[in-house]
């Protein structure tokens, strides 16, 4: 068997990634990664505008398509579309979020329903379509994008916390049904990553920011680019033993000193 060598063992020639919400904060940032590492990359999403802005700030080897996750039923249609159009996919990075700040107790059925539509039906929508190519070529890699919610309590996000805690048990089960078919299922879970939702979180509530970072042991916010290179790493060929796993990118947060 030969062994690549560094630095190709982290590189990503010849695979072709898709990403959810590639427009704009993380989901740009693993896009930006992954092209840097050698990858095509294709971005969806449902802003035309960030997606066409990112697409040309990449360059060469990207391209977009609107679409909207929750459209369950067109998963098959999109993917055979890209397929045709560029190359069977390699790897999905479901990256698309919602968010709802709201207590549990005023949370209704309708919107917990909603937020778990775009992180676990639509992501699970687009993964059923991707992953029969990936067996049958024996070479895949999924990736979700978890969150700390996945990982402990955080208030007024039970939505949210929901959807994501459903992610990590959704993993598991694939990585574990997908493994003899060498296709391999992980998770990142951001920490506090500095984007412009959390700047626009913080520019109302100052002391938010203070608190979270006295409680991450690196002391700062984490960038965008952090989660784009944990993407690349479980996505190459240096991860090509690592399935099921739920990799934190949090600075320390979940250590829960």
């Amino acid at each position: 068997m030969k062994h690549p060598s560094f630095p190709e063992v982290f590189s990503l020639r010849g695979e072709h990634v898709l990403i959810t919400g590639g427009g704009t904060g993380i989901g740009l940032a693993v896009a930006q990664a992954m092209h840097a590492a050698g990858a095509r990359v294709v971005l969806i999403g449902r802003r035309e505008a960030e997606l066409a802005e990112a697409v040309r700030g990449l360059g060469d080897r990207a391209s977009y398509l609107v679409h909207d996750i929750t459209h369950f039923d067109a998963a098959p249609a999109l993917i055979a579309r890209i397929t045709r159009e560029h190359g069977p996919i390699t790897c999905l990075v479901n990256n698309a979020g919602k968010h709802l700040k709201k207590p549990a107790i005023e949370t209704t059925p309708a919107e917990l329903q909603d937020v778990m539509g775009t992180h676990i039906f639509g992501a699970h929508a687009l993964s059923q379509a991707v992953i029969p190519g990936m067996i049958e070529r024996r070479h895949g890699s999924v990736i979700y994008m978890a969150s700390m919610a996945s990982l402990f309590g955080i208030p007024l996000v039970v939505a949210y916390a929901a959807a994501k805690s459903a992610m990590i048990g959704m993993i598991r089960t694939m990585a574990t049904e997908l493994s003899p078919h060498n296709v391999r299922v992980n998770a990142i879970a951001p920490g506090w990553i500095d984007t412009a939702m959390s700047r626009k979180a913080f520019a109302g509530d100052p002391n938010r920011k203070s608190k979270i970072i006295s409680r991450t042991p690196l002391a700062r916010l984490g960038d965008p680019e952090d989660v784009g290179w944990a993407a690349v790493y479980l996505t190459s060929p240096a991860a090509k033993f690592i399935t099921g796993a739920v990799m934190p990118v949090d600075g320390g947060v979940s250590m829960g000193f």
